[in-house]
């Protein structure tokens, strides 16, 4: 409906619109022909000289040569003793921030930039290098690890003793009162191919002081430990302490730093991680870990209920309805019983698909759909559904897989998921490796000798560093950066250990665990995202007094970073690299040993 005050519009004849517009034109060719002339004026003014064609060069990225970075030194002060085992991202002061459930707050938590201390964190008072391997894996110093509560607490269950001026390891634990030597004979009973080398790599959640995991070391079988930070037990700190592998680590709402279908076999002894709870999420994240025809171990409740429950607090009617849940969630998750005998029990994850083939849709736990990258653990959350192995990979079942030692120099399936992996470049890696190590020795004569023990390579690819130096009595956490490249399941493919991590952040240990730290370009990878300061000064926190650093590093880089190792009272010297490269040098650095002046006065 049309208004009341509704006017037709009146259009104007089109022919008066011509005037105008012809005038415009006009004027704006006129004002062209003015800035031409102006430029032609001004031209020789801007451009003295013609440049033949031919002079002009431009240099491409590799006749680019950049000088060395120069920093003004910095200086840091001693943080104050009651840091001495500080670790920044697991700190028992910023617990109530976090919540409770599911133990949630024994999680990463890294504090903000803002936060982070810059200042040398000290060692104990009256604190002695480390005692050497093998003899350490028996004994270390009380006042390196100076917390008694273990031994006042589990001393009726011989996980250690103080004697004197030292710990003493008997090999005891909760669920090996005959000792851990003859706990493992029993599981090698139930589990052949832990003596053929068919189970090499293996993790132990929950680990006391690592007893377990130092026993499989003489088995050929390495062994990473877990547990989370906490104000008394030191149990990882325990186990450094020993030279035997650990790491701070707890299974709760996000994913263990660690790639899918990795550990041979997984180890819970009265572990304390309710298993059953929540829909089974636990039992999911073991499953995401274990290679397919992996085993997981259980001892301790409900393991041999009929005759252990009277100890355990509770009812035989519980504790077989615990079982009972325990396999039924087990049988969906595609494991099956393997063995049991006392108060061990062995499951098996499926080595193949056709369990996975056979879910329906609607069963539980669902499996996971495409959008979740199995391999994805850093900072990424538990999922409630299953992870289905990649069918395409034919050699990746612990029964395909090469035997220990062989399957170290074979080139691992999953090579071909690393941008240009080939078993071209596996080869490759794995000679160029040998050449450095070699060279290595040369200018850290310690190295591949019983002084070095604890070893971290901070930026490997595919483990040339720790597979050049098997031999020697040391061990390797072998570390792929969370932002790189993923090879870290090739590593565990050989045989060897490592987990995913991020050095803009602290790592998962305390304060001085490590002999020796290696890196390769890793300032030149991660120095527009980390700051190379807090980098070095993490370095510092991990690495034990008198312990040894190689950094392999672009020449642009090695100036800078022998200034901040000289203001942490690092000894260091500039190194060439076996073949003498001139864009790359070596820095071989030795800290040192020194007590805080707090505590001497």
């Amino acid at each position: 409906m049309k208004s009341k005050e509704y006017k037709p519009a009146v259009h104007p004849d089109k022919s008066s619109r011509v005037v105008p517009m012809s005038l415009m034109f006009l004027v704006l060719c006129g004002f062209s022909f003015y800035l031409g002339g102006i430029y032609c004026s001004e031209k020789h003014k801007i451009f003295p000289k013609e440049v033949p064609q031919t002079a002009v060069t431009i240099p491409t990225r590799k006749d680019v040569t950049l000088a060395p970075i120069q920093i003004k030194a910095p200086v840091f002060a001693e943080c104050s003793i009651d840091n001495q085992d500080y670790t920044p991202c697991t700190d028992p002061k910023r617990w109530r921030k976090y919540g409770l459930h599911r133990l949630t707050f024994l999680e990463r938590h890294c504090p903000p930039i803002f936060e982070r201390k810059e200042c040398l964190i000290p060692p104990p008072v009256g604190y002695k290098t480390p005692i050497r391997w093998p003899k350490s894996k028996d004994e270390c110093w009380y006042r390196n690890v100076p917390y008694n509560w273990i031994n006042n607490e589990k001393s009726n269950q011989n996980w250690l003793r103080k004697q004197g001026e030292k710990f003493l390891f008997p090999g005891g634990g909760t669920m090996f009162p005959r000792g851990v030597g003859a706990y493992v004979d029993l599981m090698q009973d139930l589990i052949p191919g832990m003596k053929d080398g068919t189970v090499r790599t293996a993790i132990d959640t929950g680990c006391g002081v690592a007893s377990w995991g130092g026993d499989l070391l003489g088995r050929g079988i390495l062994t990473i430990s877990i547990a989370p930070r906490d104000n008394h037990e030191a149990q990882v700190q325990f186990a450094l302490e020993r030279g035997i592998p650990a790491m701070l680590g707890v299974i709760s709402t996000q994913r263990l730093p660690f790639p899918s279908n990795s550990f041979d076999m997984a180890h819970c002894s009265r572990c304390l991680i309710p298993w059953t709870e929540f829909g089974g999420i636990y039992l999911l994240e073991i499953h995401r870990i274990l290679r397919p025809g992996g085993f997981w171990v259980l001892s301790g409740p409900p393991v041999n209920y009929e005759h252990r429950w009277r100890g355990w607090n509770t009812t035989v009617e519980e504790q077989k309805s615990d079982f009972d849940k325990l396999k039924k969630l087990l049988t969906s998750m595609c494991f099956k019983l393997y063995n049991k005998k006392d108060d061990i029990a062995v499951w098996q994850k499926s080595a193949d698909n056709s369990c996975y083939e056979k879910h329906a849709p609607e069963s539980f736990p669902p499996k996971c759909d495409d959008s979740m990258e199995p391999d994805a653990a850093w900072y990424v959350p538990i999922r409630s559904c299953l992870t289905v192995p990649n069918a395409g990979y034919k050699k990746l079942s612990l029964k395909s897989t090469p035997k220990w030692p062989e399957r170290l120099r074979i080139t691992p399936e999953r090579i071909s998921t690393v941008p240009g992996g080939n078993p071209g470049a596996f080869k490759h890696d794995d000679s160029k490796w040998k050449v450095r190590v070699k060279h290595y020795k040369t200018v850290l004569p310690a190295l591949g000798t019983d002084k070095i023990r604890n070893v971290m390579d901070m930026s490997t690819l595919y483990g040339g560093f720790a597979a050049s130096l098997i031999n020697a009595p040391m061990w390797v956490m072998n570390v792929v950066s969370s932002y790189g490249v993923n090879s870290l399941g090739v590593i565990y493919d050989r045989g060897l250990v490592g987990t995913y991590h991020d050095w803009c952040e602290a790592f998962s240990t305390y304060p001085r665990t490590y002999d020796l730290l290696h890196l390769d370009g890793l300032f030149t990878a991660e120095s527009h995202r980390c700051d190379m300061k807090y980098v070095l000064l993490e370095m510092d926190r991990i690495l034990r007094p008198n312990g040894s650093v190689i950094i392999r590093e672009s020449n642009y880089f090695i100036d800078a970073v022998a200034t901040i190792a000289k203001s942490m009272r690092w000894n260091c010297q500039k190194k060439e690299t076996e073949y003498s490269m001139e864009k790359e040098k070596l820095l071989i650095c030795q800290k040192k040993l020194w007590y805080s002046k707090k505590s001497e006065q």
